[in-house]
């Protein structure tokens, strides 16, 4: 596209809506910066002149606010029939590429006054009706208060019909005082008679109350607008579980450093830097300062800003792409992995760097110094894969300076190829490579290390603990396993995005599934808790057969500061592989660098609101029977839900 002879900015306007997010988001290299303006003479000049100083699109009127319109009967609107600007002014692609269309805040003002509300609502119908009508990537809406009822009725309609269209929903990221009829630049400085207190006082309550009517869709969207004053830390982290496409900076804000340029407050920058993460786009709004070089100062600041944004650690690298990305867990009993999944899951250096040191560590606890010459300790790698843990007991092996035999114990044929392969070309035949299910195997000798990485991202929840009870069989009275024991973690999480896509699923067990997903988009309401704890070897006797039990049943609390919006419960673990070697995806502990692992997402089917001050109280039960495995889960606070997965209905793990 060229516009006055200027090749098109390569960033449009909403360029997430309609398509795949994660790749978006993993493509971006560039901030998209728009122009908000108030008063738009000539559009196509308008648009030029945004372009020429670097910006990407403009969210203007898409009715002249001077412009009266009012319903009368049959819901016609009168303003005579020509309401705004024709749709020719622009090309079709310049429409949808480069421009934002804002609905007439003196509309939404209207909707709260049942007086005016129905005028409103059929003058609201005709700008959403023309904004289609364009195609439009986005259209902005601005909410004023918790009054969002009539608000949320017009837009259900609009997004009931087929499109793409985006709706930006405007909200300050403090509430603004409010005057009855605010102007599209002044309405956070207009006087209110009163404060406002509790949810009222709240702008996350009245862009949470508004979804909550709406239809369950991904066109609906927050464009967060900064305010001189910002909220508490926990509060602004609860804004990054929401859908944020666009971030609205006032020049109000900026102040001017020594050198004569605006920049923004620290705790502003700090807020910034975080939305980066969320590849939002920015909208500079505000008339122009007298003397100074128009949004070029402004602009270059916020590029300033995105050039400082925290790089990409190993997860976020691993895991481009794969943002809130819903995957069902593994079932390694019932299914054999795949050449793919293998090599990813061996790319993690940090995990086999810890088994490699817990290994060390536990044959020169098991082998003194002065038996290492005579003394050949029998490691078994049960559940060898590719043999990536066999290649960490070797080389610790190695540098202790103890001699072993190693066993590589796999069911999966594919995988015993490998290892058949690596074993003649690698490991020079020292490994005994056993093809069958450790839980059946009965050798004529005993380990005197069980090495094994069966655990999954709930720790228990790829039957590691069925799976070792069936292997300690082989395991020497005074054997030791690696790992030692796992702790799961469990927290109540705010993830909308993650809700919505199982409702538009529209398959109820999803509902009832859990799911591993890299959280990205989503909040966790309150610090994990630690659920269910195994220790191997287990020699318990208690279960009907005489062997460990391995059902489980846990009640957790969890003390909330500030309102939230519960969808569901993250899960996490922690492991002791050997002394104080471990690995863990407890956020509180988290080993450093380890990918191997996301968190697991148990959903909600209704979601919950919680009051400030509460306390949720979360339901899990690990449940057995002779063929499968599964979890259920509910809440009885602050109200109480079905319980999910009944009898393993829609979910289990196969044994």
């Amino acid at each position: 596209v060229e516009m006055k002879g200027k090749k098109a900015p390569a960033e449009p306007v909403a360029s997430e809506g309609g398509g795949d997010e994660a790749a978006d988001q993993a493509e971006q290299s560039v901030l998209s910066i728009g122009r908000n303006l108030t008063a738009v003479p000539d559009i196509s000049d308008a648009i030029a002149a945004v372009h020429e100083a670097g910006l990407h699109f403009v969210v203007i009127p898409l009715v002249h606010p001077r412009v009266e319109r009012r319903a009368v009967g049959g819901g016609t609107v009168s303003a005579g029939r020509q309401f705004t600007r024709s749709d020719m002014t622009l090309g079709g692609h310049e429409w949808s590429r480069y421009v934002v269309g804002a609905v007439s805040d003196w509309v939404v003002a209207n909707l709260e006054v049942p007086s005016l509300a129905g005028d409103a609502a059929r003058v609201m119908a005709q700008e959403l009706s023309w904004a289609q009508h364009l195609s439009l990537s986005a259209v902005q809406i601005g909410l004023r208060s918790l009054n969002v009822a009539m608000v949320a009725n017009c837009l259900n309609q609009s997004l009931s019909n087929h499109g793409s269209t985006m709706y930006w929903i405007r909200v300050p990221i403090t509430a603004p005082a409010l005057s009855p009829n605010p102007s599209d630049e002044e309405s956070e400085s207009a006087a209110v008679s009163e404060p406002l207190e509790g949810p009222a006082a709240d702008p996350w309550e009245w862009w949470v109350r508004l979804r909550q009517l709406c239809v369950p869709t991904v066109r609906l969207a927050v464009a967060l607008e900064l305010t001189a004053d910002l909220p508490s830390g926990g509060e602004v982290l609860r804004w990054l579980a929401e859908p944020i496409k666009a971030v609205i900076v006032p020049k109000s804000i900026f102040l001017v450093n020594a050198a004569g340029f605006p920049v923004l407050p620290k705790a502003h920058q700090a807020v910034v830097k975080r939305l980066l993460k969320y590849n939002p786009q920015f909208v500079i709004k505000g008339s122009y300062a007298t003397g100074n070089e128009g949004d070029e100062p402004y602009q270059r600041y916020l590029r300033y800003l995105y050039t400082k944004r925290p790089s990409l650690g190993p997860i976020e690298t691993f895991g481009a792409g794969y943002e809130d990305v819903l995957q069902c867990p593994l079932q390694p009993l019932m299914d054999n992995l795949d050449s793919t999944t293998y090599e990813v899951f061996e790319q993690d250096p940090i995990k086999y760097a810890r088994y490699e040191e817990a290994v060390q560590l536990a044959l020169l606890d098991r082998v003194p110094a002065d038996k290492a010459k005579q003394t050949v300790t029998v490691i078994m790698v049960v559940g060898a894969g590719r043999g990536p843990l066999v290649q960490c007991c070797l080389q610790a092996a190695k540098t202790a300076g103890r001699k072993v035999k190693m066993f590589a114990i796999e069911k999966n044929p594919n995988a015993v190829v490998t290892l058949e392969a690596r074993n003649a070309e690698q490991w020079e035949g020292r490994v005994t490579v056993v093809a069958t299910d450790m839980r059946k195997w009965r050798p004529d000798v005993q380990a005197d290390i069980m090495v094994s990485e069966l655990l999954g991202s709930f720790g228990d929840n790829e039957l590691s603990p069925e799976c070792l009870d069936g292997a300690q069989a082989f395991l020497a009275p005074d054997g030791i396993s690696i790992p030692a024991s796992s702790t799961s973690f469990l927290a109540p999480l705010s993830a909308p995005k993650l809700h919505i896509e199982l409702v538009n699923a529209r398959d109820s067990k999803q509902l009832e599934t859990p799911y591993v997903v890299l959280l990205h988009a989503a909040f966790r309401i309150a610090e994990p808790l630690p659920a269910f704890h195994f220790v191997h070897p287990n020699h318990d006797t208690s279960s009907p057969d005489g062997g460990p039990d391995n059902e489980r049943i846990g009640t957790f609390e969890f003390k909330t500061s500030q309102a939230a919006m519960m969808h569901g419960f993250a899960g996490y673990f922690e492991s002791v592989l050997y002394g104080d070697v471990i690995i863990s995806t407890n956020p509180a502990t988290h080993s450093p660098g380890m990918f191997s692992w996301f968190p697991i997402f148990f959903p909600l089917k209704v979601p919950m609101y919680v009051p400030p001050g509460a306390t949720i109280t979360i339901h899990i039960w690990r449940k057995a029977s002779s063929t499968k495995v599964w979890y259920e889960w509910a809440c009885t606070s602050p109200s109480p839900s079905t319980i999910h997965n009944v009898g393993g209905g829609a979910y289990h793990i196969g044994l």
